[in-house]
């Protein structure tokens, strides 16, 4: 990231103190009056960080395999019907966006278009063996602490390896929920991680230590992510939209909910 932090008026939701989200797996059925796709406040500014990750190092922010051609291309159309809903507007070989941009279709890249639409990270996951969904695409701009290039083509159980409570049991509830996923009627949860530097773009590799944040001078970042079923392939799509804000903004009561909570998973 260069130049000022991007970040949000506020949280819409403080996942760790619902207990419905608080705990793993935290999945729950989207309300029937909220859609998986949203545009806020910022909107232009992490477009405009989207736009440069993919145009600098593309091959860390995007993966498609053979498998997830088709899914890709049923998800871009599935998004094209929402978009007019969202102030973008069709124009020769694309469209406009809100904020101004003409993105054109790329029908040979459409999750490279994707991302240069709409503020979510969109993965796909499609069966493997044993019974598993593997991840076989994704337009991945701000990971919070993974790497795309280490998760693709692993399974479910594979890319949550290096999470401690993602068990043998926590496991089989998540694939039961993949299973279970109709393409009308999606999920979602919500995640919240502490960090010190505010660059939305954070990749990890597995066995690096993630970095302590100061609550006076570090930053609160929260993923509202989605689960849905694309209709025609049977995919299921990821969807990641990254809130961010210092963390200064968020009363005393909810920082010390958080120091608590994650006091308590230390020990």
């Amino acid at each position: 990231m260069t130049g000022a932090p991007i970040l949000h008026d506020c949280l819409p939701f403080h996942a760790w103190m619902d207990p419905r989200l608080a705990r793993l797996p935290g999945i729950q059925p989207l309300p029937e009056s909220a859609d998986w796709l949203r545009m806020d406040e910022a909107y232009g500014p992490q477009m405009a960080e989207r736009e440069r990750l993919i145009a600098t190092i593309p091959d860390k922010v995007h993966a498609l395999t053979p498998p997830a051609v088709e899914p890709a291309r049923e998800l871009a159309a599935l998004i094209a019907q929402r978009l007019p809903g969202l102030g973008f507007s069709r124009q020769a070989g694309g469209w406009r966006c809100p904020d101004g941009r003409q993105v054109d279709d790329d029908p040979a890249a459409p999750l490279l278009t994707l991302g240069r639409l709409v503020q979510e990270d969109l993965c796909i996951l499609q069966p493997g063996p044993e019974d598993s969904h593997i991840l076989t695409g994704a337009i991945l701009c701000f990971p919070a602490s993974w790497t795309l290039a280490q998760k693709i083509g692993r399974s479910l159980i594979g890319i949550h390896g290096p999470v401690d409570d993602y068990d043998a049991t926590m496991a089989r509830r998540v694939q039961r929920l993949f299973d279970a996923i109709h393409p009308d009627r999606p999920l979602w949860r919500a995640n919240a991680l502490a960090y010190a530097d505010p660059a939305l773009y954070q990749p990890r590799a597995e066995g690096t230590p993630h970095p302590r944040s100061d609550p006076d001078s570090g930053y609160m970042r929260s993923e509202r992510q989605c689960l849905l079923r694309l209709p025609e392939t049977r995919a299921v799509v990821f969807t990641i939209h990254t809130y961010q804000i210092a963390r200064t903004s968020l009363s005393a009561e909810a920082n010390a909910a958080y120091e608590a909570r994650h006091a308590a998973s230390r020990t």
